[in-house]
């Protein structure tokens, strides 16, 4: 473990959850916590460099072959490495092709930069999370096993109560909103032993639940408008990262987008 007061860079690696989704700006874009945490490091570091290569519904072999060549060789004081979890959510998913990518990108990653950064991401909570919860689990505890061998920190998401409360997310019930974004940028903050600003664990006030009527609209509503095309992406092999080139492919020098 590598933890420095002083961080120059950062490149950020993954799927939809490190691009941004659903942190929504004006201009249509997604800001997100990698953004997050890049402003406020740029904030306090001058000439700041930050790059995020994520993008949005690639698995693991895809972010292997297409992120982690660039980002190793950026030499970043910082990498985040976030992937697995779209594979866990495909009907047929191998395991063990999945630790086995995770692995290689740990391995290529990890001796590249000052500091590796890994997750387990945080769920939803509800009955989809219960299905793919054993998947979930076995490739989060693979992700402690990396992070031990080559000295990589974790970011436990996956422990908070707090970002599993539905409110933290999107009516997509795929992606944090900016307050989960948020969040994520103060965990992440605080791993890299930076002072804590916030509790990001903290609890959302009670929940005033909408009647029985209005919340099987809202169902209805997610259906058709996200589980329905979710489902046709996954049954054709489409992808809704499919030609979508990284926000930041290059490590330049950081300005926060306009909110």
């Amino acid at each position: 473990m590598k933890i420095n007061a002083t961080y120059t860079s950062l490149v950020a690696v993954g799927d939809s959850f490190t691009e941004g989704m659903s942190d929504l700006l004006p201009d249509g874009s997604y800001r997100g916590w990698a953004d997050l945490l890049a402003a406020r490091l740029a904030a306090r570091t001058p000439g700041f460099r930050y790059a995020n290569l994520a993008v949005r519904g690639k698995l693991i072999a895809q972010i292997v072959d297409e992120q982690v060549g660039p980002a190793a060789e950026m030499k970043a004081d910082v990498v985040t490495l976030v992937g697995g979890l779209n594979d866990t959510l495909r009907p047929k998913c191998d395991l063990g092709r999945v630790r086995a990518h995770l692995e290689e990108a740990v391995e290529r990653l990890a001796p590249s930069c000052g500091q590796l950064v890994l997750m387990r991401s945080p769920g939803r909570r509800g009955p989809v999370m219960e299905r793919f919860r054993p998947r979930m689990e076995a490739l989060f505890a693979y992700v402690d096993e990396l992070a031990a061998r080559h000295g990589a920190l974790v970011v436990d998401l996956y422990g908070s109560e707090a970002l599993g409360d539905r409110r933290m997310w999107d009516v997509d019930r795929l992606h944090l909103t900016a307050e989960g974004h948020r969040r994520v940028a103060e965990a992440v903050w605080q791993t890299l032993g930076l002072a804590p600003e916030e509790d990001w664990r903290a609890a959302l006030p009670p929940e005033v639940r909408a009647p029985w009527l209005e919340r099987r609209a809202g169902d209805l509503r997610f259906a058709r408008q996200h589980l329905g095309p979710w489902i046709g992406r996954r049954l054709t092999g489409r992808s809704s990262g499919d030609g979508r080139p990284a926000k930041r492919p290059e490590l330049l020098p950081f300005e926060a987008p306009v909110s």
